[in-house]
């Protein structure tokens, strides 16, 4: 297995940690708002120290790019946001399982219109087949977990 795959194994296995530890935050100090806050906050100190450390520079470019390509933060702020209220009455295995559907089928459309920038890949019917059986398969382990 390649590096980058196992690199973003590991971000898949935060995925479910960030969301029961910020809804576990929001729901102790009674706002999931102020939870996703502070998650930014520490997200912004992570990430500005390793932009100190690898290099300032790329910032200079920062004013030259489409404006549309920043609403990235506003999509990361609406997951957290989301997931923070949801899934402490939901569950974080339903809400997680429905994230999955959603990244599955966008990632699919992004790819097959290389939407953003992204490698043309085709929605092929085996392709779709596998999306179906990777989305089955999130399904039977929440529907196993019940």
């Amino acid at each position: 297995m390649p590096a980058q795959a196992l690199i973003m194994f590991a971000a898949g296995i935060g995925i479910p940690i960030l969301a029961a530890l910020n809804a576990r935050l929001g729901a102790n100090i009674g706002s999931p708002a102020a939870a996703a806050t502070i998650l930014f906050v520490v997200a912004l100190i992570t990430a500005g120290v390793t932009v100190a450390v690898t290099g300032l520079e790329p910032l200079r470019a920062l004013p030259g790019q489409p404006k549309h390509l920043f609403l990235a933060g506003a999509l990361i702020a609406f997951y957290v946001l989301t997931i923070t209220y949801i899934a402490p009455t939901f569950g974080v295995g339903n809400a997680v399982f429905f994230v999955l559907l959603g990244q599955l089928v966008s990632a699919a459309a992004i790819d097959h219109f290389g939407l953003f920038g992204a490698q043309v890949s085709p929605i092929s019917g085996l392709r779709l087949l596998g999306i179906a059986v990777m989305a089955s398969g999130v399904a039977l382990t929440q529907l196993a977990a019940r």
